[in-house]
C-alpha cells in the first residue's frame, strides 16, 4: 500500500470511521470513495506452476486475452505448498474464484483469486 492507494481498494473499510469527530484530512475524499465504489483492488492470488522465487516486480495479470492489472508481490510458500502473491485487479474482477493469468519469469501461469489472509482466511485453526 502506498500513498496512491486508500483503505476501500485494500479491503480495509472496516477500519474507516466517517462518523467520527473531529474532521480529519482527506475524510471527504473518503466519503466520495465510498460513495462511488472503487475501480480497482488488492486481491490474494494463487499463482498454478513450478515455484516461484520472491518477486516484487510488476508482473502483468490478465483475463481474456487483455491486461487487466499486475501483482505486486509474490512467492512459493513452502507451508502451502503453492505459489501465491498480491495483485492489483479491476473491482469487477476481484471476486474470489476468478480466473486470471500472471506472465511469471516461468511463462504465463494460471492464476485464481484466493480469500486472505492465505492462511486460515476463516480463522478455524484458534477454534480447534
Amino acid at each position: 500500500m502506498t500513498i496512491t492507494n486508500n483503505p476501500y481498494e485494500m479491503g480495509l473499510e472496516r477500519l474507516v470511521d466517517l462518523d467520527i469527530e473531529p474532521d480529519f484530512m482527506g475524510k471527504e475524499a473518503l466519503r466520495r470513495i465510498k460513495a462511488e465504489g472503487v475501480a480497482r483492488r488488492i486481491v490474494g492470488v494463487e499463482i498454478a506452476g513450478d515455484p516461484i522465487g520472491f518477486n516484487t516486480e510488476r508482473w502483468p495479470v490478465g483475463a481474456d486475452g487483455a491486461v487487466v492489472g499486475h501483482v505486486s508481490s509474490a512467492i512459493s510458500s513452502p507451508r502451502l505448498k503453492k505459489n501465491i502473491g498480491y495483485a492489483w485487479v479491476p473491482a469487477d474482477r476481484s471476486a474470489t474464484g476468478t480466473s486470471l493469468w500472471v506472465d511469471t519469469p516461468n511463462g504465463r501461469a494460471q492464476a485464481t483469486v484466493v480469500p486472505m489472509p492465505f492462511v486460515d482466511p476463516t480463522k478455524e485453526i484458534p477454534k480447534s
